[in-house]
Parts: C-alpha cells; structure tokens; sequence
C-alpha cells in the first residue's frame, strides 16, 4: 500500500465492480488508492447483448477497456485465487495485494458448459462469444430449414427454446425473435414457415427479482412480439429431437439457450464468510457482517430483502 493513501482494492468488472470503481474514482478523486484485480482488459454491460446478437452493434462496440474508461483507477490483470481478510490481502496469479477496504464483486458463473454435457443444442447468452455464437446458430438453423423438405426438420431448425426468464433468458428471447423473422423476411423458402421461440421458466412469473408490474409488463410485450411465454415450465426429458417440457408438451428443437444455472464465483466458496446460497451474507449496506472493512456486492452478494426486513421488525 502506499504510505499515506488508503487503498481500495475491487476484485471483478463485472456490473457491479465496474460501477463501484467508476463510482469511487469520481466521489474520492486522489485521496484514495482504487485497485481493480480482474482477469481481463475489457468488460461488457449485459445489457448490449441483444445488439449485438441482431447486429446492431459490433464487438468492438460493446466491450469496454478498463484502463481507458477508468483512468483514476489502477488496473490489476489476474484472477484472484484467495482473500486472506484477517492480513489483509488479496492473492491474485502474479502477486499479491493489500488493502484497506475490500469489494469483492466477482460476478457469476454460468453452466452453459455444463449444459452442452447434456445436450449438443444448448448454446448460453452471457458474454460476447456466446451472443456471437447463437447469432450465427439462429442464421445456420434457418438456412438449414430452408433447404430441407422434411417437415419434421424444417419445424425442429425454426424453433428455439429458451430457459430461465431472468434478464438473460427474456433478453435471448426478445431479441432472437426479432433477429429470426427479419431472416425470414429475405428467404422466399421460409414464407408460410412457423418460427417459434418459447421462454419457459419454473417460476411463476418472469424477472421474479423485479416488482410483479413490470415483470407482467414484460411478459406482455414477449408475447406481442410472437414469444410463447411458459411459466411454472421447464425442461423434462432431453432427447436427440427435441426435448418434452414439463407442461407434457414434446418440442423438436435443434437450439437450447440455456440461461439457468448462473451462480456466485467459486472464490467466495472458500473465504470462510457467512454464506446464503452460495453467496455472501451481506447487510443493508453491502458490509460483511464481523469482517472490518468487507464489502460485497452484484452475483456474490446476499442482499436482505427490504421488504421482508421491514415485515419482520
């Protein structure tokens, strides 16, 4: 640390830890040391995904450089591997870091990988490479529809599943709906086709982590965009052709986005703090309770709930 100037040190650009360093950098100016440990250069505000999966925006156009967007703040490249909060440091590839106030806001994992185990069709919508990725899956599986003369395969290539509605799987939705008819528009041999692109989640609404207005809101643009919205829904058999649904429905299907299954860093499983769910338990202030100057925040963080906070006390 440098003598005189407490340091802040960030660990993950993810939403959170992004907007917590440019946050810092602005409020405390020179005073403070803001340190941000992350494994790569660039990050990418989810919400620019469906940009660039219907070719709105190019790579280049999403992903933002650290170094260059945060200049007050001192970019560290690496994953972090352990958090020691009783000396104070974080553990990182190359080196090791102290500090005088910790964020840990490492993000989320997601399972695609896991997913593709269990079925060749599954693709995720998380990061660049996979928005690239189903955006020309979309334009392979329908070129293929095109040139077949099988209904059966025709009608399993034009129709995409989507499960889990959270931001990601609503946005995969919305967004390859839009993409898949503007194909079809320009392809005499899909004229008269159905193209059908089904959300299906267990819940019982979609965006169950934001108010019940706007998650109808939601769910009704979906659905005047040609989007099948299936609450309390999910996957029940997989198959080679398709996979049967819980609702007893079979749906042949060459295309799985699979957007359950994002789960806090592995690295908070072993800090020893108090979890929930694989989280850290966090107070209303994002402070870890009994670790002086801990704070955790975005996918690792378990934020009370305000209104059950409130219905209780």
């Amino acid at each position: 640390m440098t003598p005189n100037r407490p340091q802040v040190v960030i660990v993950g650009a993810g939403v959170a830890g992004y907007q917590a360093a440019l946050t810092l950098s602005r409020e405390v100016g020179g005073d403070v040391e803001i340190v941000l440990v992350n494994p790569a250069a660039v990050t990418l505000p989810p919400e620019l995904l469906p940009r660039l999966m219907t070719g709105l925006l190019d790579p280049d156009q999403v992903s933002r450089p650290l170094a260059a967007t945060l200049p007050r703040v001192r970019v560290v490249l690496g994953t972090v591997t352990h958090i020691d909060t009783r000396a104070r440091r974080v553990l990182y590839e190359r080196g090791v870091l102290d500090y005088d106030r910790l964020i840990i806001s490492a993000g989320g994992v997601s399972e695609v990988a896991h997913a593709s185990t269990i079925s060749a069709h599954s693709v995720g919508f998380h990061n660049v490479g996979q928005a690239l990725h189903l955006r020309d899956h979309i334009h392979r599986q329908l070129s293929l529809a095109a040139a077949s003369t099988d209904p059966f395969e025709r009608a399993a290539c034009c129709t995409f599943v989507v499960l889990g509605a959270g931001y990601a799987g609503t946005a995969a939705a919305s967004a390859g709906q839009s993409l898949s008819q503007s194909i079809a528009r320009l392809c005499s041999r899909l004229r008269g086709q159905p193209i059908r692109w089904i959300l299906a989640d267990p819940a019982e609404r979609l965006l169950p982590d934001i108010r019940h207005r706007l998650s109808r809101t939601t769910a009704r643009v979906l659905r005047s965009q040609g989007v099948e919205v299936r609450t309390r829904t999910t996957i029940g058999q997989l198959t080679s052709r398709g996979l049967r649904l819980t609702d007893g429905e079979f749906v042949p299907t060459r295309t799985i986005v699979w957007s359950f299954g994002v789960r806090p860093d592995p690295l908070v499983v072993n800090l020893g703090l108090a979890a929930e769910q694989g989280r850290i338990r966090v107070d209303e202030h994002l402070a870890v309770p009994g670790v002086p100057d801990v704070y955790a925040c975005g996918d690792v963080a378990a934020v009370p709930d305000p209104v059950r906070r409130s219905s209780s006390g």
